[in-house]
């Protein structure tokens, strides 16, 4: 293992909004516009003494993980028969958000899979992750020891709907993060992809933790990609279009997705060979199915005088199944479908380029400029409306037209779009950026009740206005001062 410079390690990444590309995505013939947001994951990694083995009676039992002695620099120290390596997870947000596992290594190349201890409700983003993170460091440190950990995730406030907890007088008392005081699994999410950020922090986490300096981030910025890919993409029990993860690690970028057959050679943990398959796509050694993502950084940011907000509206979708069912119409409608793919396709580089020519201006935007951005918005959600009928699938419902109808009927409004795979997670808007603007809309917001039947039977609970800006930056590593309180 590298020396250490510190026995913690801290490093976040963005959540994301697709601001154009949603389906298209999936299809290396098209791209998306992905903007990296300022609401970020956070994962902490200390380095605790390695715990006292249990005797075959139970009767030991094994400690809590002590942030005090991981901020004493207590490393484990050699490779003692009489001691196992303990991996605490802990998301302190949420009721009952506590893991412990053990860690098991595969004869053959298998890799090491983390086991959890106990019966309580398994985490596989966590889960996954660990067992892709520890399998790779494995196989590229010197030293097979890891000693044991006390992982810290913690989550700026806008990745879920308020509670009764995160709203109360005493919600923010302690920094950025809420006490949003429910189980993990109630929590409603907003949709701004907090599973690729959650992976990607913590997987770049551990591998930095035991393998790298800090320093070391912008260089491995495309090997972490690469694991965090290949352990989201596992969690999730299929091959993704990745441009999350690709957000998370890279910030915001206009995407093009790899080649799936990269990550399906690759296999489960366990099997044999799989740490090697692992490193060599990781690494990217496999010349015959090479990475071909593209993360293209070409200047996104938006204008001056324009501002990007989200509004929650406390819902949520099931993204995988809605993918599955508008991937199956495409595939019976092939002709239909690639029109409607080619026309949004077309459309969407008129809105970034757009969005870019006005970037480079100097000066303030003029009426003309954020008219034109207005135009290609509202043409974009002429063909997802279209994509909505013909696939029976929900992606700009029609209480999210409704609402956004509204918003964008507002002074100061420009248009916006409901992002990504759609559904009823929260919606994007660009605005003129005036304090004004933002004033209106929550006071929209505040009263906003439905006056639709929606054709998919969803229903709005409260819409609310998120305190997400974008951002452009991607995974970064973090002071600890921060976390005052968490860990």
């Amino acid at each position: 293992m590298s020396p250490l410079a510190s026995a913690t390690t801290a490093l976040s990444a963005p959540g994301k909004v697709l601001l154009s590309g949603g389906y298209l995505v999936l299809d290396r013939d098209y791209t998306g516009t992905v903007f990296a947001l300022d609401a970020r994951i956070h994962v902490i990694v200390q380095q605790l003494r390695k715990q006292p083995k249990k005797d075959p009676s139970g009767t030991e039992s094994v400690p809590a993980a002590s942030a005090q002695s991981a901020a004493k620099g207590d490393a484990a120290e050699g490779d003692k028969n009489d001691e196992e390596e303990v991996i605490f997870v802990r998301s302190p947000q949420f009721l009952d958000a506590v893991w412990e596992y053990s860690l098991e290594r595969y004869d053959n190349g298998g890799g090491v899979k983390a086991v959890q201890k106990g019966e309580g409700r398994r985490n596989p983003f966590v889960e996954t992750s660990l067992n892709y993170a520890l399998t790779y460091i494995s196989y590229v440190a010197d030293s097979k020891d890891f000693g044991s950990l006390s992982i810290t995730i913690l989550a700026d406030n806008d990745y879920y709907s308020e509670t009764a907890s995160s709203r109360g007088p005493a919600a923010f008392s302690r920094s950025r993060f809420a006490n949003f005081g429910v189980p993990l699994h109630e929590a409603h999410k907003t949709g701004l992809g907090s599973s690729a950020a959650l992976v990607t922090a913590l997987v770049s986490a551990l591998v930095i933790h035991r393998t790298m300096q800090p320093d070391d981030l912008g260089a491995a910025r495309d090997k972490l990609h690469n694991l965090a890919q290949a352990a989201h993409c596992a969690a999730q029990g299929k091959v993704g279009s990745g441009f999350d993860v690709g957000a998370a690690v890279y910030g915001s970028c206009l995407y093009r997705r790899f080649t799936p057959i990269i990550l399906e050679k690759v296999g489960d943990v366990g099997s044999p060979g799989f740490e090697e398959r692992l490193f060599s796509t990781v690494e990217d050694l496999d010349q015959e199915h090479p990475w071909d993502t593209e993360c293209v950084d070409f200047g996104m940011r938006l204008p001056r005088g324009m501002q990007m907000v989200l509004c929650d509206v406390d819902c949520g979708s099931q993204t995988p199944s809605m993918v599955k069912k508008v991937l199956a119409w495409r595939q019976e409608n092939k002709d239909e479908a690639d029109l409607l793919w080619t026309a949004l396709q077309s459309n969407n580089d008129q809105l970034r380029e757009e969005l870019k020519r006005l970037a480079e201006n100097p000066g303030f935007p003029s009426a003309d400029g954020f008219q034109r951005v207005r135009t290609y918005l509202q043409r974009s959600r002429e063909y997802i409306r279209t994509m909505t009928r013909k696939s029976g699938v929900p992606i700009e419902p029609k209480v999210q037209t409704e609402l956004l109808d509204a918003a964008s009927s507002l002074d100061g409004v420009i248009g916006g779009v409901v992002p990504g795979a759609g559904g009823y997670d929260a919606i994007v808007l660009l605005i003129r950026d005036d304090p004004e603007v933002i004033s209106r809309l929550k006071s929209l917001f505040a009263t906003w009740q439905s006056k639709v039947e929606d054709d998919f039977g969803g229903k709005i609970g409260t819409a609310r206005l998120l305190g997400v800006r974008h951002g452009s930056e991607g995974a970064r590593n973090e002071i600890l001062e921060q976390y005052a309180g968490w860990i």
